[in-house]
């Protein structure tokens, strides 16, 4: 959002502009580029981050930092206007925002990518933010009031499907080359027999491996797998479950979250960590401990185990990871949870391996367990499938890199150029300008219930949107939900924004119709109380795909429904002689409100487990509904109706 915006005294007015161009050949791309690198460095991140072994404390900390250029974009906004042109920094922001992926996509191969991407991504916060700016103002200058109308909703439009392809069609497209560029995929036969021996115990040691000629490749034993039908005692299962997650953790098939390194050593503390973070971290961990999963304790009658071993042909080039992983095979509709997906045969341990070539020889524990209620002899297929993550990243981010290079050389083209589109001239200073407007925003009445209220109407949102892509990740023994890359990005890039979009159309909708007063005490409600699904998620971690993705979008629909309130307060308080300066100030307290919560969440989540955590998301939502039911009593009955403009 750019401040209020004069037009040089000697500027034609807009409408005689010397060139103009059809809406339909700028609007949408403009929209749809201005949403693309927000998703990326807001939500793709995250996937990325956690795909590349980072600890949640360490994802939510160091991205919600990157929420700090649209908090502060208030501050240089005037440079935008008194400076160039609006299309200007459009085309050069795109430029840049190009150059800064293509920059990233090179440094997630390398050994401190989490550094220098970290670093990137806040030079492409940077820009993305002054594009907005820029395509925020370019906008009012292009189009006369009448066609500002008729794209608003347009433009959010291709606004919301900039965030589908970012954090939906992206990350599946990372998430396919993940099982496409690596090694080729082994097909495992597991059969459930009557006939089949029973096995004792499984001892990984007597495992021989060796060195095989050919290609690298995967290699399995047995292969068949075949598993008595038969019950065990839930002691000997867990024994042998437990047997496997030691074995797999102490030779490295198990990559431990990689956090960042801390400075000046491992014994150094800082005052925070020391009086701050490290008693109340203790306290949470002792009062709240992490709860065990549904995974880690099986029933009073156990099904029968089967243990497959796991290896490489031969050794990996030195320094590279070979992740493997490991699962049932799907068919047709049981990709999106349709039809029975495990037909009795449950993956207890070993979903995603590690090689390198310290362990490349050494058996990795894969088990199997039976359905106790399985009594007839039948089988199925798993698949291994690997491939090199930091790779799969870097052509995504490289293939992004070129679309907003296509972007930027289309717009220098396709973008009209208004009379009106050029440095703003003031009598007054910029300075002088600046603070003049900033008082005036504090002067405002109800200043200090409004920022209450735009600081903490999302204070839940920001600490559950930085935990979600990482729980829906994380293996069952860890809590989450064990789902692929491509997963993810269906369940919560794609689904969840369809559902978002949704529900803030039909908040539109509804708010025009019977005013804010009204819609807001629903809209809070439909704000927090879908965050319940991923209570049931936590606690139940179901094992039907589509489950998951209808929590996932009956949360986002609420979310969508209940930000429509938001936002109109936000307009309804910037409204007035500065009101676009005033709520571009607003767009800061809100961006703010996300960033510092969304900097814990992770932390909290690592010392409390996932389940906890999601009650205590909606504990915090508290403050928010109480503030946002005093501020309704100050809202105009007809503001936002429709009969009201």
């Amino acid at each position: 959002m750019t401040p209020a915006t004069s037009a040089p005294a000697n500027a034609k007015p807009a409408e005689t502009k010397p060139k103009s161009r059809n809406p339909w050949l700028w609007v949408p791309s403009l929209y749809f580029s201005e949403g693309i690198p927000y998703v990326i460095v807001m939500t793709m991140s995250v996937v990325m981050y956690k795909r590349l072994g980072i600890s949640n404390t360490d994802i939510a900390l160091y991205t919600s930092w990157l929420y700090l250029p649209w908090v502060i974009k208030p501050l240089w906004s005037p440079f935008v206007d008194i400076t160039r042109t609006k299309r200007f920094w459009i085309v050069a922001m795109q430029f840049l925002v190009s150059l800064g992926l293509a920059m990233v996509a090179f440094s997630v191969r390398g050994s401190a990518f989490f550094k220098w991407s970290l670093f990137l991504f806040w030079i492409m916060a940077f820009a993305s933010s002054t594009h907005d700016i820029a395509a925020d103002g370019f906008y009012m200058l292009s189009l006369s009031k009448h066609e500002q109308a008729w794209w608003v909703g347009l433009r959010s439009t291709f606004y919301r499907t900039a965030m589908i392809v970012g954090s939906g069609l992206l990350v599946v497209l990372a998430g396919v080359l993940e099982s496409k560029n690596g090694l080729p995929p082994l097909e495992i036969p597991v059969q459930a027999k009557a006939s089949a021996p029973l096995i004792a115990k499984w001892d990984p040691t007597e495992v021989k491996l060796a060195a095989q000629d050919g290609e690298l490749r995967v290699i399995a034993q047995p292969s068949p797998l075949e598993i008595g039908l038969a019950e065990r005692s839930a002691e000997e299962a867990k024994a042998v479950i437990t047997q496997a997650k030691v074995w797999n953790r102490q030779h490295g098939f198990v990559a431990e979250d990689n956090p960042a390194p801390a400075k000046g050593g491992a014994k150094s503390a800082s005052w925070w960590s020391s009086h701050v973070s490290g008693p109340f971290g203790n306290f949470l961990a002792s009062r709240f401990p992490k709860a065990l999963s549904n995974q880690a304790a099986p029933v009073a009658a156990a099904g029968n185990l089967g243990v497959i071993y796991l290896s490489l042909s031969k050794e990996p080039p030195a320094g590279r990871d070979i992740a493997v992983n490991f699962g049932r095979k799907p068919h047709g509709i049981e990709y999106i949870g349709l039809g029975k997906s495990d037909k009795g045969f449950r993956l207890q341990e070993g979903e995603r391996f590690v090689f390198n070539s310290m362990n490349w020889n050494q058996p990795a524990m894969a088990v199997i367990q039976l359905d106790p209620k399985l009594k007839s002899d039948t089988g199925v297929t798993f698949l291994t499938s690997s491939g090199n993550i930091p790779v799969a990243w870097s052509i995504t981010l490289f293939f992004v890199a070129a679309l907003f290079l296509a972007f930027s050389c289309w717009h220098s083209i396709m973008l009209p150029r208004p009379a009106a589109d050029g440095p703003v001239l003031t009598h007054n200073s910029l300075v002088g300008e600046f603070f003049a407007t900033l008082g005036s925003f504090f002067q405002k009445p109800g200043v200090g219930l409004a920022m209450a209220f735009i600081l903490l109407y999302r204070f839940d949102e920001a600490q559950l949107v930085k935990v979600i892509s990482p729980f829906l990740i994380d293996t069952r023994a860890a809590g989450g939900l064990g789902l692929t890359t491509s997963q993810v990005g269906v369940a919560y890039g794609t689904f969840g924004i369809l559902a978002l979009t949704c529900g803030g159309l039909l908040g539109g909708f509804a708010a025009a119709k019977y005013g804010l007063k009204r819609m807001l005490p629903i809209m809070v409600c439909s704000m927090y109380l879908p965050k319940l699904a991923f209570v049931f998620l936590s606690w139940t971690q179901p094992g039907n795909f589509l489950i998951t993705c209808g929590a996932v979008a009956a949360e986002q629909f609420g979310y969508g429904f209940g930000f429509t309130a938001f936002m109109l307060y936000m307009l309804l308080f910037a409204d007035g002689p500065h009101k676009t300066a005033h709520f571009a100030i607003c767009t800061g307290f809100m961006a703010l409100g996300m960033m510092i919560p969304g900097m814990w969440s992770g932390w909290v989540a690592d010392l409390v487990g996932y389940r906890r955590f999601f009650v205590w998301v909606i504990c915090s939502a508290l403050p928010g509904l109480t503030i946002a039911l005093l501020v309704n009593q100050r809202v105009d009955p007809e503001f936002g109706k429709k009969s009201s403009h």
